[in-house]
């Protein structure tokens, strides 16, 4: 299997065998590309909702000088293909071939120096939790981000540059409850993440 680096493609990477004694082995677990779509979707949105702002002001800046409703028409078609391009840029994301490990069936291994995502008992990808950007706990699980770029090509520079970083697509694990094999690993796996500083301290913990 094959590690997602912070553009989103993927790196060889060898995994031990077996899990350690003190992990926390999950259940299986497949991510479907309409949950990652549906996921990354509102994520980029929320984040990125006033860059569609920018095509329409460009679209409509010549109705200042010239009084055309054909101004606004433009304004708007511009705005449409930006949130088209970018929708399908993410929904691109699923298709890719570096990217299929993300959507098969693994069991995941959490312990304080690692994640592995467990194809079988010989072939896994390995990350470590300074990959982690951050954690979201929602109504039915967790969601763990992968930090984004931090250094592109040289050769990448000027406005490719701004733009590879800011419009990456956002990668992230998917942690159900449900793949828990009891609430003792989910309680252990929450504490692992506080002591980590990814989910805010319990009132009255020291982190």
């Amino acid at each position: 299997m094959q590690l997602p680096n912070q553009r989103g493609g993927f790196r060889q990477q060898q995994s031990q065998s077996g899990a350690s004694p003190l992990a926390i082995v999950t259940k299986k677990h497949q991510l479907d590309t309409d949950t990652y779509t549906r996921l990354a979707m509102g994520r980029v949105w929320r984040k990125e909702w006033w860059y569609a702002l920018i095509p329409f002001a460009i679209g409509l800046a010549p109705a200042l000088i010239w009084h055309s409703w054909w101004w606004l028409a433009s304004a708007l078609i511009l705005t449409l293909l930006y949130v088209l391009l970018r929708s399908a840029q993410i929904t691109g994301a699923t298709q890719m071939e570096q990217s299929k490990p993300l959507f098969e069936k693994l069991n995941y291994e959490f312990d304080n120096k690692q994640i592995v995502l467990r194809r079988n008992e010989r072939e896994g990808m390995r990350l470590t939790w300074d990959m982690i950007g951050g954690v979201q706990r929602e109504a039915d699980g967790y969601l763990l981000t992968l930090k984004g770029p931090e250094e592109l090509p040289a050769e990448i520079t000027g406005w490719k540059r701004w733009a590879a970083k800011t419009f990456d697509t956002p990668i992230f694990l998917q942690v159900p409850d449900k793949i828990f094999k009891g609430a003792n690993d989910q309680k252990l796996f929450e504490a692992m993440l506080r002591r980590k500083s990814l989910l805010p301290a319990l009132p009255g913990q020291v982190a």
